[in-house]
Formats: C-alpha cells, sequence, structure tokens
C-alpha cells in the first residue's frame, strides 16, 4: 500500500503536470494552440506557430514542472525520513499530468520537456546524456520527434551504467524504461509520418520566427 507522503508527491506531480503552460501563453498571443499546427499545446507547436519568446517559455515552464515535483515538493515537504526515493513518484505523476491534463479536458503534449525536468530532479547525468543524444539525432535530422525518441532511448542505458548499485538502482531503471516506452508511445503518430515521409521537419526558418 502507498505511504501518505507517496500519495501526497503523486497528486501534486500530477496536478503541477496539468497546468496547461501551452495553451495559457498561446492565448496570451491571442492564438488557441489547439487549433493551429499540430493542435499540440506543447513547446514545438507553440515555438512552430507563435515563434521563439512563446515556445522557449513554455519550455522553461514545463520544464519546471518537473523539477518541481521531482526535487522541491516531494523531497523537502514529504519526504519526513529524507528517503529520496520518493521523488521518483513526482516525475511520472507530472508527467502523466502534463499528458491528460485534468484543466484542459485530458487533452496535453508528449511530455518531453517535463520528463526533462524531472530527470533533473532524480538523474541529472542521464538527464545531461539524453540532451546530447537529442542535439546529436536533431541537427543530424532536423526532426524534433526523431531527437525526442533518441533522447526516451538513452534513459535506461545510462540508468544501468550510473545506478547499477544502491538502493536506488531498480526504481531509477524501472523509471526509466517507462519513461523511454511513455515517449516512444506519446510520438507514435509521428513514427508512422516518418515512416511515410510525412513527417515536418524543423527548419532553420522555423526557427527564426
Amino acid at each position: 500500500m502507498l505511504s501518505v507522503e507517496t500519495i501526497g508527491v503523486i497528486l501534486i506531480g500530477y496536478f503541477l503536470g496539468s497546468i496547461p503552460f501551452g495553451v495559457l501563453v498561446a492565448k496570451r498571443y491571442g492564438v488557441d494552440i489547439y487549433s493551429v499546427g499540430s493542435g499540440n499545446p506543447g513547446a514545438t507547436n507553440v515555438l512552430r506557430e507563435i515563434g521563439k519568446p512563446a515556445g522557449y517559455a513554455v519550455f522553461v515552464l514545463d520544464f519546471l514542472k518537473g523539477l518541481l515535483a521531482t526535487q522541491w515538493f516531494a523531497i523537502p515537504v514529504f519526504s519526513f525520513s529524507g528517503d529520496p526515493a520518493l521523488a521518483l513518484w513526482g516525475l511520472p505523476a507530472a508527467v502523466l499530468g502534463h499528458t491528460f491534463p485534468l484543466f484542459t479536458g485530458f487533452k496535453g503534449g508528449k511530455g518531453v520537456a517535463t520528463t526533462m525536468g524531472g530527470l533533473l530532479g532524480v538523474m541529472p547525468w542521464c538527464l545531461l546524456i539524453g540532451l546530447v543524444t537529442w542535439a546529436i539525432v536533431f541537427y543530424s535530422t532536423r526532426y524534433v520527434a526523431l531527437a525526442s525518441i533518441g533522447f526516451g532511448l538513452s534513459l535506461p542505458i545510462c540508468a544501468f551504467v550510473f545506478f547499477w548499485t544502491g538502493d536506488k538502482h531498480w526504481g531509477v531503471v524501472i523509471l526509466a524504461f517507462v519513461v523511454m516506452a511513455w515517449i516512444t508511445w506519446r510520438h507514435r503518430s509521428n513514427l508512422s509520418r516518418l515512416r511515410a515521409g510525412t513527417e515536418n521537419q524543423f527548419s532553420r526558418k522555423t526557427t527564426d520566427k
């Protein structure tokens, strides 16, 4: 049975993840983000359709949701014993909230930025390696979806390397596999378009908005 602290971490993580920053930022620009581009309320679609300032703001805010869920709330507030393993519950809860947000009828983003923020809280080295992987794939292909999937695939490998001993070993490794599977599943439509040759590349012209 889950402890009171664990349930608290999950609930706060989910509610943090549910804050629809992509929708809110786009609305400030007079845009319904669900009706433009891919219809996804994540940072990538905001960047494509509105521009750099808006897209970067959404990325940072979504990133902070994951970090808060795993670090600032999960450990200091609820972990009376100082057990950092509680933070492992905050990350998937925040990503679930971002993907199926309570406040927008469960229509959310793909959770990559929120995942990155959570990883900073629980396994920063894996985040660093994942970001390097993302950059290599993105700048080689200009496909954000492919880069995001590469980021996800790097996590279990990194978790095995850095967490093969210690009390958190299995929790971290299992979490890494769950995150990898979740990111891949959320990009299944992108994979279909990649196979069909219809996926949009992120052009330099787009990033210059």
